[in-house]
């Protein structure tokens, strides 16, 4: 029997030319510990990914997304990434980190270096590289 893949709802939350990412916690056992990354993560049982995304979101950062649209799926032997997009309407002080270490509203020019500062970890933090990947492709698209 063979282990199927993990599935995640994430989200590509943009306010102007910024994208809203999470510095995930620094500890081992994690994906990407003290990297950037994208809001989101595991459906649970009976949901759909629209359902989940919308339900991390909220539950990560205290936003209520009001209008998602699908953007793609990257999937590969463990992980299958239902990736949502939409945009950030309110500012960044209005929301609550709720789960990982710091978040911030990262730059295209960030995005394209694959790197960011972070005022809590006090030092310039790599995003995950397939969480740049998904930017990128979405800021060509």
């Amino acid at each position: 029997m063979t282990d199927q893949p993990v599935h995640v709802a994430i989200a590509i939350l943009y306010q102007e030319d910024k994208f809203l990412m999470q510095l995930r916690d620094n500890i081992p056992g994690i994906l990407y510990p003290g990297y950037w990354g994208l809001f989101g993560g595991h459906l649970e049982t009976g949901e759909t990914p629209e359902i989940a995304v919308h339900r991390e979101v909220q539950e990560e950062i205290g936003y209520t997304l009001t209008e998602f649209f699908q953007f793609a799926c990257y999937a590969d032997d463990t992980v299958v990434r239902h990736v949502f997009h939409a945009p950030l309407l309110v500012e960044l002080n209005q929301l609550n980190l709720n789960e990982g270490w710091d978040m911030g509203l990262l730059t295209s020019e960030d995005i394209r270096q694959g790197k960011c500062y972070s005022p809590i970890a006090n030092e310039i933090r790599p995003l995950g590289a397939i969480h740049q990947t998904i930017i990128l492709d979405f800021m060509n698209h």
